[in-house]
């Protein structure tokens, strides 16, 4: 089975979208880091040096010094499918990230988007 484009692609690609969709609702790129660390495990360091080596996607999350383990509290709806129901791991985790960035743009308080 082909792995989805997705997977291949930078992440260095899909990070600035997340930063202007984050921009456009007077969220700041602090705040992106944020979530991606809080995620992931990175420290600033780590995150930039992922994105500077164009790590791809599946990479990115397979290789995360360590994936938080609130992680299974997010919840909801994203690009009509439920975040919880997604079978495949790394496709849980594109889809935790876009959830977490989309409830930031949507206002929600860093305390509770980070699981607090």
């Amino acid at each position: 089975m082909n792995k989805p484009r997705i997977y291949t692609m930078a992440f260095t690609k899909v990070y600035p979208a997340y930063i202007a969709k984050a921009e456009k609702k007077g969220r700041t790129k602090k705040e992106v880091d944020e979530i991606i660390k809080w995620l992931t495990g990175h420290n600033q360091k780590s995150l930039q040096k992922e994105i500077k080596n164009g790590t791809d996607i599946e990479t990115f999350f397979k290789t995360a010094p360590k994936l938080n383990p609130k992680r299974k509290l997010i919840t909801g709806v994203v690009c009509g499918v439920r975040v919880e129901n997604v079978p495949e791991p790394t496709m849980k985790l594109i889809r935790q990230l876009d959830k977490l960035i989309d409830e930031l743009a949507k206002g929600k308080p860093m305390e509770k988007i980070l699981r607090s």
